[in-house]
């Protein structure tokens, strides 16, 4: 019997015993606890609020640290070397993972065996190769994807930036995540008539010297929902307000951290989603058969303290 029958077997045991004292007219007993690991793959405002969501949710579902749900948390600190690694420990551990971002996703889908795992903050679990189908993911594994709305970001650029003839992209080479949204923004980014330039980079410390050789250029950049470029948009932000180019894209947390304004997801509810999968799997559900999930909402997210300090004219949008 492996680790997820098991599971399923607690929980119907568990179920049945409450069962039987609530008809016996006495209190139920306590749910076995469920030890539930968290992969976060690096720190950042994005992925740390779909982690403080998943958690929040899981209280309200009735799960209470320390009383029937116990949380082993790792982070990465975006060291791919050591993902696989951190990935069986934490797998030797839990009944059920979540994995917040692609990196951590694919580094605990290649060591689980017989673990259930959820996702969040993962773009295209497709082309990462995490799910057969978004309907019928196959295997233990399903979650929720944060795929921004790219058209939309586009056609609020236009709207704002009338001007702007050329458009810069800064992303993470080796997030795979990235590439498929660099991929998307290209095209429609040219279909819109502007001219395109890129930087990709593979770490943090690439980050200063790819933004102002874009920003060198470009009257705009455009930066995708990436790990390495959200751990480092206080840094883009005011190269931004040096350069007096606005950034566009990414999600509401990396315009709180110095971008200009997005159609973006929030990360803490889409945190509550997964939540609410997790919870189903840890009653029985098989995770093959739970659908991948997009943002339930995106939202207009705009910065007005770096509009102003960009001199760029946001009153006639609409936050609602």
């Amino acid at each position: 019997m492996n680790r997820f029958s098991k599971l399923v077997v607690l929980t119907l045991v568990s179920l049945l015993l409450v069962a039987c004292r609530s008809t016996e007219g006495k209190s139920p007993v306590s749910q076995q606890t469920v030890t539930v690991g968290i992969l976060q793959y690096m720190e950042h405002d994005s992925l740390t609020a779909a982690r403080k969501g998943f958690e929040a949710e899981l209280k309200k579902e009735g799960y209470t640290q320390g009383e029937n749900l116990k949380i082993v948390y790792q982070n990465a600190q975006g060291d791919q070397a050591n993902l696989q690694t951190i990935s069986e420990q934490l797998l030797k551990k839990s009944d059920l993972v979540l994995a917040i971002a692609t990196p951590a996703a694919q580094a605990l889908a290649t060591a689980s065996t017989d673990i259930p795992i959820v996702f969040t903050a993962v773009t295209d679990p497709l082309s990462a190769d995490l799910v057969k189908s978004l309907k019928k993911p196959g295997g233990l594994i399903t979650g929720t994807s944060d795929q921004a709305p790219i058209a939309k970001q586009v056609a609020l650029l236009k709207e704002v930036l009338p001007k702007a003839r050329e458009v810069g992209i800064l992303y993470t080479s080796s997030e795979r995540n990235s590439e498929v949204q660099v991929k998307e923004a290209e095209k429609e980014l040219k279909k819109a008539g502007y001219r395109v330039s890129k930087k990709g980079i593979s770490s943090s410390n690439e980050v200063q010297d790819a933004t102002n050789s874009l920003m060198h250029t470009a009257d705009a950049l455009f930066v995708p929902t990436d790990n390495t470029v959200a751990s480092t948009m206080t840094m883009i932000g005011q190269l931004s307000v040096e350069h007096q180019v606005p950034v566009i894209g990414g999600s509401t947390d990396m315009v709180d951290a110095g971008g200009l304004l997005t159609y973006g997801t929030n990360y803490s509810q889409l945190g509550r989603q997964v939540a609410r999968q997790a919870v189903t799997i840890l009653k029985g559900q098989n995770p093959a058969t739970i659908p991948v999930e997009l943002p339930k909402k995106v939202n207009l997210h705009v910065n007005r303290q770096q509009a102003q300090k960009l001199g760029v004219d946001l009153s006639h949008l609409s936050l609602k």
